[in-house]
């Protein structure tokens, strides 16, 4: 895997049922590296601490491979990097392969796969359409939050390596399933390897928790 651009958003303000709010989702490629924090990334515009940025979503990754999916979808849109607000466009990435808690390698800092995005209103702003909020629900084309266990430099062209992989846990996909897509009869199980697995945060584990 490799990253093929790094993404920064500007503060834009939007309207949104009748009041103005600030979002950094609208991202668009750097052509400098971006550097990876503790709790986000530096120069970023993280606007509402509430929902981004902090330890658990310190810096969101999406595939580029999924793009043509959605581009098939709003080919009307403007199409660049960034698009969906993460800070980094992975290529070759797959939610049904990463595990959440698994180690990578990025550019010089080392950080752990952590948790799907839950996509917001804002989202539905970005691509003009409310509907893509339940898209990318029904998609399980959800991108992931890293924790930054070294911080460091990451520039377009690093690789995303692998460096310890949680053999006992479950994929992104297989989590976003389990949040948004849950029946007992086919997740029980499942439910019950991400209650046990000390790697999953205590927020996705209360929401899912609450249907089990």
């Amino acid at each position: 895997m490799k990253v093929l651009s790094t993404n920064i958003g500007e503060s834009k303000t939007i309207m949104w049922r009748g009041k103005e709010e600030k979002t950094g989702i609208y991202k668009y490629p750097t052509e400098v590296p971006i550097y990876l924090g503790k709790e986000d990334v530096q120069n970023d515009n993280v606007i509402d601490r509430r929902y981004h940025g902090g330890v658990d979503k310190a810096c969101y990754l999406y595939s580029k491979d999924h793009y043509s999916y959605w581009e098939m979808k709003y080919p009307d849109l403007d199409w660049n990097n960034g698009m969906f607000g993460e800070n980094l466009t992975i290529e070759g990435f797959d939610e049904k392969k990463v595990k959440i808690g698994s180690i990578y390698k990025l550019g010089e800092a080392t950080v752990q796969i952590s948790r799907p995005r839950q996509p917001c209103y804002k989202l539905g702003i970005r691509f003009e359409n409310p509907a893509v909020i339940k898209q990318m629900i029904d998609s399980l084309l959800s991108g992931v939050y890293v924790r930054v266990i070294k911080e460091g430099l990451v520039s377009a062209g690093d690789e995303f390596t692998l460096e310890k992989e949680n053999f006992e846990g479950i994929s992104i996909a297989e989590l976003y399933t389990l949040l948004f897509h849950y029946n007992e009869a086919d997740h029980i199980d499942l439910a019950k390897r991400a209650m046990d697995d000390p790697l999953i945060s205590d927020s996705d584990k209360k929401y899912f928790g609450k249907k089990v």
